[in-house]
């Protein structure tokens, strides 16, 4: 079963996720796509607070692309949190900010082929920002991501069985 939560900053989008493991998985991956900047104490610290909530026992994965991570899956239950920042990185590594729109479409659309490959024995579940239901960007970088991250998010709310929204904590079932 493949499950997409979507939500705005600080929504509870994560904690909805995690929460979604039942406490006795024993197999369980976490594709932490989050990587500090350097002199980012802030940012840092969001990913310590992720970090220490998850359970001692569940695989954090931080170093692999999640798209090579889906590509071949490990067994039980995987969480990839969260593809706005997976990607932040894509768009970073493609050099693509003053690029035209699309441009990371492809490795966008390996990362939804990867998604609808995902086996039916297995539980997917994946944490992605909401961003479409604010004012229009005044900075193309913020527009050309909200852009790519709705596409990314349609696209793959199209392969996966579930879509959660998240909102103030509280889960609505999308389809």
């Amino acid at each position: 079963m493949r499950t997409l939560i979507l939500g705005g900053a600080r929504s509870g989008k994560s904690s909805h996720a995690e929460g979604l493991v039942p406490a006795d998985a024993t197999r369980v991956s976490y594709i932490a796509t989050a990587r500090p900047w350097p002199g980012d104490n802030d940012f840092s610290e969001r990913i310590r607070e992720h970090t220490i909530r998850r359970p001692g026992h569940w695989n954090t994965i931080d170093d692999v692309d999640a798209v090579e991570v889906l590509a071949d899956p490990p067994p039980g239950w995987i969480i990839v949190d969260d593809l706005g920042t997976w990607l932040t990185h894509t768009i970073d590594s493609a050099h693509a900010w003053d690029a035209p729109r699309g441009t990371v479409g492809p490795r966008c659309r390996e990362l939804v082929s990867a998604v609808a490959r995902f086996p039916a024995d297995s539980r997917l579940i994946l944490v992605s920002p909401e961003v479409g239901m604010g004012v229009i960007p005044e900075h193309r970088s913020a527009r050309l991501f909200r852009d790519e991250i709705g596409k990314l998010n349609g696209d793959l709310a199209e392969v996966c069985e579930e879509t959660i929204l998240v909102v103030a904590g509280r889960p609505l079932v999308l389809g």
